[in-house]
């Protein structure tokens, strides 16, 4: 199974809309973006329209249209970037309950169910202590 990006293309495309921002840039292009993560327009349109609806940024329309931070990114966490586009938990149980006449599939839910709430926690707290300012200041770095 794949590993999803949609935190990864979120995080890219605020931290090209903060730099732009520092450049005197008021607005970037769904195109501009899409550019810059190397994507589709219609994927970052998606990804942006989640954020929007989360209040991470603002569209502007007509004359000037693009994309702008709806706050300065000191103040934007990857946690809100994450619950925006995927609040899924990392790991998930069984869809369907497994063979409970198995030792192994009676037993399976509750034993990896701690483990699995540890790891979420666990991801929050790392995701809520990194600002896409952080971000784009290791961008930069490198």
């Amino acid at each position: 199974m794949a590993a999803n990006s949609r935190l990864t293309i979120a995080a890219h495309a605020l931290a090209w809309l903060a730099l732009a921002h520092r450049r005197g840039e008021e607005v970037l292009t769904s195109e501009q973006v899409a550019a810059s993560v190397k994507s589709n327009a219609v994927v970052i349109r998606r990804s942006l329209g989640e954020l929007r609806r989360a209040g991470l940024v603002e569209v502007r329309h007509g004359a000037g249209a693009g994309w702008s931070l709806a706050r300065a990114p000191e103040g934007i966490s990857l946690l809100e970037v994450h619950d925006a586009v995927d609040g899924r938990p990392p790991f998930a149980l069984h869809h369907s309950e497994p063979n409970l006449e198995c030792p192994v599939g009676r037993g399976i839910r509750p034993a990896l169910s701690g483990v699995y709430g540890r790891v979420e926690q666990a991801m929050r707290r790392e995701l809520a202590a990194v600002t896409i300012a952080d971000v784009l200041r290791d961008v930069l770095r490198e």
